[in-house]
């Protein structure tokens, strides 16, 4: 069920059998991105089982029996201090141009849940102002690049490859070791850093830049940016096995303790809702569903 307004348009929860359409959707918003990418994502997402009763895949309007506007939603939980959080990575808004005035309908639609955190991770430079008078503020200003094997070495520490069944990786919680696995088969790289007999878990995942011609690697989940700097060498050192000799890093200023620039205003990341986001956590986000 959805709700009608007078015009004939329909605004609803996104279903699978919608698939289709909603692709074709999605490619005239944005037909830099191939349908093969659109596909590709909506997949990964159907994978992933139903959170309660939020919505598994986000909201559609429909005019005429057609899909005319998408708004994509990715529900995760995490830990905090304060206990478990219910956030929402709200990804992929458009709406067709002849129905563009209804587009405020679609958003209000999708964050009408008052305890949920709402995420905007990746919002088009002309839209922040937008998003902004919304409600939404920034937690993360810019982003850092980093050569984290530039940073000096620190004793006691040590970085493995992330097994699932691990002496290592039951220091983990159980929570993080179901996302190191989970993304782990979505093509990231799960590293589990030693220290003190404590152990820390790392997920990057592979990028480009500069036009496509230099790898490197994007930070996608620490519990803290203290403990990316605090094994940034022995990262750094894994990292170079794969060519892979810097990393962006979500970041308010320059991150102290590392070798790199920062760059304001690269990719701000904003929220909406009671939990403010940690910076270097993109888990469950479109970042990994859907790709770069």
């Amino acid at each position: 069920m959805g709700k009608a307004f007078l015009s004939g348009i329909l605004c609803r929860e996104i279903a699978e059998d919608d698939f289709g359409e909603v692709v074709d959707c999605l490619a005239r918003g944005f037909p830099e991105r191939p349908r093969a990418y659109w596909e590709a994502g909506l997949e990964r997402m159907a994978a992933r089982p139903r959170m309660d009763d939020y919505p598994r895949f986000g909201h559609l309007l429909a005019f005429g029996g057609h899909v005319v506007g998408v708004l994509l939603q990715i529900f995760s939980r995490r830990e905090t201090a304060a206990g478990d959080a219910v956030f929402c990575n709200l990804s992929s808004w458009c709406v067709d141009v002849e129905h563009r005035s209804y587009s405020i309908m679609l958003h209000m639609a999708a964050v009408k849940r008052k305890d949920v955190t709402y995420l905007n991770i990746s919002p088009a430079p002309h839209t922040r102002k937008t998003i902004e008078r919304l409600g939404f503020r920034r937690y993360s200003e810019g982003q850092m690049i980093a050569s984290p094997l530039l940073s000096p070495p620190r004793s006691g520490v040590r970085m493995i490859d992330f097994v699932a069944d691990s002496a290592e990786a039951v220091r983990l919680t159980a929570s993080e070791r179901q996302m190191l696995a989970d993304h782990a088969a979505m093509g990231c790289l799960p590293l589990i850093g030693l220290k003190d007999g404590e152990a820390h878990p790392f997920l990057f995942q592979s990028r480009m830049f500069l036009r496509e011609r230099i790898p490197c690697a994007h930070l996608i989940y620490c519990r803290d940016l203290d403990d990316f700097v605090a094994f940034a060498h022995a990262i750094g050192r894994r990292l170079a096995k794969r060519r892979q000799l810097f990393c962006f890093i979500d970041a308010k200023a320059r991150v102290s303790g590392l070798v790199g620039g920062y760059f304001a205003d690269r990719r701000p990341r904003y929220y909406q809702g009671p939990t403010s986001p940690r910076l270097g956590d993109l888990a469950y986000t479109e970042v990994v569903l859907f790709g770069p």
